[in-house]
């Protein structure tokens, strides 16, 4: 069975964090041991998992990605999100989380987050739980 956990963004550039959400997906699911796979079904959002501790980096990775891959450029995509479309693909559109004892193997400052790059928008990303 997959899940599906919503996001709202709030910005054109930003990092949510869905780590409780992912958590909550796993105490659900009732899986002790295995991984959960996620994934982002959107072209202009992806997802990573960084450093959940220091609310910096949750301003410095779009801040890079947005001074690296400029907003307006010689791109052909005639919707105008080109730059969103680089930075999706630069993120990637899954992870994957391995679960053991009911809990997310996370190391101890890193939390998973929902990266949009062409909000705000409502969102969603898919979950598929593994295991036993």
């Amino acid at each position: 069975m997959i899940k599906t956990i919503d996001v709202r963004s709030s910005a054109r550039s930003e990092l949510i964090d869905i780590t409780g959400e992912v958590q909550s997906a796993i105490d659900d699911s009732g899986i002790k041991d295995g991984v959960c796979h996620l994934f982002v079904l959107h072209t202009t959002a992806g997802l990573t998992i960084n450093e959940g501790a220091d609310p910096s980096v949750k301003r410095d990775i779009p801040a890079y990605l947005d001074k690296t891959v400029p907003r307006h450029g010689d791109y052909r995509h005639m919707e105008g999100n080109s730059d969103s479309h680089i930075k999706a693909s630069l993120t990637g559109a899954s992870e994957m989380v391995i679960i053991e004892g009911g809990k997310a193997v996370l190391g101890v400052w890193q939390a998973i987050y929902f990266c949009e790059f062409d909000g705000p928008r409502q969102r969603k990303v898919a979950v598929k739980i593994l295991g036993n």
